[in-house]
């Protein structure tokens, strides 16, 4: 003998709402995942957009400066070429640029930090600083390789 425990509907009972209810469930799984690639792609590219012009830096046994919030950085490549803040520059155009150069709060003109290839002419790297010393640039840092191994 059998017996028949269903419901005297016949048929299964549904709970709560139905399907025509709200979601009372959020799903954070690919939030998650998404903001996990996210982190480690800004992870990858945050290094490369310290230096944006490739320069073969000499190197040094100086201890590292701290980096300031209000600086201009320009560089010099291999070739000769002239770049501030990651901008080439046109031959003669530094002078220009660096006079629309405004003061901080204080007066002060921003800290110059300077990066020049370890193969260029000494000469070429001196006449730049001294375009900046005629710009009233009288702080100039120049940036080099950490090395124990410096000459």
């Amino acid at each position: 003998m059998a017996m028949n425990l269903a419901s005297p509907g016949g048929g299964r009972r549904r709970r709560g709402r139905g399907r025509a209810g709200p979601m009372s469930e959020i799903n954070v799984t690919p939030l998650v995942d998404v903001m996990l690639v996210l982190l480690i792609i800004f992870m990858v590219t945050a290094p490369m957009l310290s230096a944006g012009v490739p320069i073969d830096l000499p190197d040094s046994k100086a201890e590292a400066l701290k980096e300031e919030p209000h600086e201009i950085t320009i560089s010099m490549d291999g070739e000769g070429r002239l770049f501030l803040d990651n901008q080439e520059l046109a031959p003669g155009e530094l002078t220009d640029r660096l006079t629309s150069v405004t003061r901080d709060a204080d007066g002060k003109l921003p800290l110059v930090t300077l990066r020049a290839d370890r193969h260029l002419d000494y000469g070429r790297v001196i006449a730049v600083m001294g375009e900046l010393n005629s710009a009233g640039f009288k702080s100039i840092s120049l940036v080099t390789n950490g090395s124990v191994e410096a000459p």
